[in-house]
């Protein structure tokens, strides 16, 4: 798939995709907000998406690594 033939594609359908493919062993995060339609920059609500490849557990894990991680390199 060609640069030019993802333009046709919605955020949405493309995330879908990615989630339904069996090869993904992945965590999507993404902001639930448009951007810059929230008042304070500092506070944002994101969504966490994955597919059948991951548990609920396994994700909370990878997610508390890298919030540690995160916060070490601030």
């Amino acid at each position: 798939m060609t640069v030019r033939e993802l333009e046709l594609y919605a955020t949405e359908d493309l995330l879908e995709e990615v989630l339904r493919r069996s090869s993904f062993r992945g965590v999507v995060i993404h902001s639930r907000d448009a951007v810059g339609n929230h008042d304070e920059p500092e506070e944002r609500t994101f969504s966490v998406r994955f597919n059948h490849n991951f548990e609920t557990e396994d994700v909370r894990r990878l997610l508390d690594v890298v919030s540690r991680r995160l916060a070490d390199a601030v």
